[in-house]
């Protein structure tokens, strides 16, 4: 019976990710950190309310190394990427950057490798080694050394590993291109974060850091570079985003000076906001002709962007219809979800619901039930709000006018990596296993 049950089982899941392929609707899936529109909302998505070890796990893997990016699901896979020690212990070394604190030394060589996982039950499919090297930092013990999320257009998987380079690889694990940017120095010696953005045949990085600091646009296919522009910027860990608004698309990307909306096609900017703090971690989000963009480490502050008419130098004017200066995001990036704004205040459990064009409290800052420091930026699908802490802890919350505390799920593992949703499942990615978290099956007659 037992056998006839995982064949049901297997068959149904088989079923369902066909008829998402004859779809072929990306947004069923979770192409890239923040999900297929960027806003971290799975617009087709249905995962379960209530889980943990023993409810509604489907399966739960054992990943090599560490690696605190976010899985990517297309189709029937996973892709995560991770580095993984190996050989005889090393010094340790350290590294002398200016103002290091809470660092962690480089102890192992390091595999930087990428992994395809079965959707069905995890098993991995094929793990690739791309480059293998001694990290020139160690970076901050809440770090790691792959926090740079991957990404996928369906054809081809895009992995990001910052100083130990880009890889284009095809869905069977074969590197089609490859393209070195240079060796980046963090702030403080505390590691590297910003992940790619992908906007049709054009892959975005930017390169922040404590050298000259640029954004660079490649082309997807080749790795070639379509345009590279220099940028008076100290190091940021913001991931850009793509957002068409007047039939141009445009790349935001945020920073210590600015935050800037950069034409997709030329590299020229657009505008330019100033106003934001040293430290610049939280992600921009962009939708219905609005940029939200925050940061929280010396001053907080939060602003709303309107990108219709947005040109030149808009520090001060109307292009900012609004602005916050408590409760800011510093670490988790904004989740923007039907008109309304979500961002939490710092990296704690205070949640602060806003409506989008006016910045209103709706109801305004929420003291979250069973949370702690949260690393991991809110997810949502379903008329419902997912937020992951370090204790590994989930609160799900209605999307409500006045939210609701739906459940406190918990799992034995620590997260710094945001949720992957995509049909029924949820993927959370731990300190040492991913999760997948489903509706259990229906029982075989």
């Amino acid at each position: 019976m037992l056998q006839k049950a995982l064949v049901i089982c297997f068959l149904l899941v088989s079923t369902s990710w066909a008829e998402e392929r004859k779809s072929g609707d990306a947004t069923r899936y979770w192409p890239q950190w923040r999900g297929p529109l960027g806003t971290g909302v799975a617009p087709e998505a249905d995962p379960p309310v209530h889980w943990g070890e023993s409810r509604n796990l489907l399966w739960k893997k054992a990943l090599p190394g560490l690696g605190h990016s976010t899985p990517v699901v297309w189709e029937d896979r996973i892709y995560v990427t991770a580095a993984v020690p190996e050989g005889e212990a090393l010094g340790p070394i350290y590294d002398d950057a200016p103002g290091s604190h809470g660092n962690l030394p480089v102890t192992h060589r390091q595999r930087f490798v990428v992994l395809a996982l079965d959707r069905s039950n995890g098993e991995i499919l094929w793990e690739r080694t791309v480059r293998t090297s001694v990290p020139h930092e160690g970076g901050h013990y809440t770090s790691s050394l792959a926090s740079a999320s991957p990404l996928t257009d369906g054809e081809r998987l895009l992995a990001y590993f910052g100083s130990q380079g880009v890889y284009c690889l095809n869905l069977d694990g074969e590197v089609q291109w490859k393209k070195e940017l240079g060796v980046m120095r963090t702030k403080h010696g505390h590691g590297e974060g910003s992940s790619p953005v992908l906007h049709g045949e054009t892959l975005v990085v930017n390169w922040d850091h404590e050298g000259q600091s640029f954004v660079v646009a490649l082309d997807k296919s080749t790795g070639n570079e379509r345009w590279k522009v220099r940028r008076n910027e100290v190091t940021s860990w913001a991931t850009p985003t793509a957002v068409e608004q007047d039939g141009v698309v445009q790349v935001i990307v945020a920073g210590t000076s600015r935050v800037r909306g950069y034409a997709l096609d030329t590299g020229k900017v657009i505008w330019e906001c100033g106003g934001l703090a040293n430290n610049i971690v939280a992600s921009p989000v962009a939708g219905d002709g609005m940029a939200f963009v925050g940061s929280s480490y010396e001053k907080r502050v939060l602003l709303a962007i309107r990108l219709d008419g947005a040109r030149g130098d808009i520090t001060g004017t109307d292009r900012v219809p609004w602005t916050r200066r408590r409760t800011t995001p510093y670490v988790p990036s904004p989740l923007l979800y039907d008109g309304t704004l979500y961002f939490l205040a710092h990296y704690q459990g205070v949640l602060t619901r806003v409506d989008a064009r006016t910045g209103q409290d709706r109801p305004g800052p929420l003291r979250l039930p069973g949370i702690g420091n949260v690393y991991a930026s809110p997810v949502a699908a379903a008329e419902r709000i997912y937020i992951t802490d370090l204790s590994g802890a989930t609160l799900v919350l209605s999307h409500t006018e006045t939210p609701e505390a739906l459940a406190v799920n918990r799992l034995e593992d620590s997260f710094s990596a945001s949720a992957a949703l995509a049909g029924r499942q949820l993927y959370l990615r731990g300190e040492k296993n991913l999760y997948a978290i489903g509706p259990a099956p229906a029982a075989a007659p």
